[in-house]
């Protein structure tokens, strides 16, 4: 995916697959950007899904790849929802 790509507008996870040497610390800190800066109301899980295709192939064993996973479970996983009112209810 190149900068301006639908699921990479800014081109930062591209970005860092090329740079040598990054560890999943930086590689953490760019996914935040780049979450950050998905439009609201995106679809997060097609947009992970569709860089991890992009990217996995070529490096499964990069850490930015890892981070991509990590972020597509916890994209799944559900949220509890209500906060106080809902515990009221029980």
């Amino acid at each position: 995916m190149a900068r301006g790509a639908p699921h990479d507008p800014k081109g930062l996870i591209a970005e860092a697959y090329r740079i040598e040497g990054i560890g999943p610390g930086e590689c953490r800190t760019i996914f935040l950007d780049w979450a950050l800066s998905v439009p609201e109301g995106a679809e997060m899980r097609a947009a992970l899904e569709a860089l991890i295709a992009c990217h996995a192939p070529t490096h499964p064993d990069h850490p930015m790849t890892a981070v991509l996973r990590a972020g597509l479970d916890s994209a799944a996983r559900p949220r509890r929802r209500g906060g106080w009112r809902s515990r009221l209810r029980g």
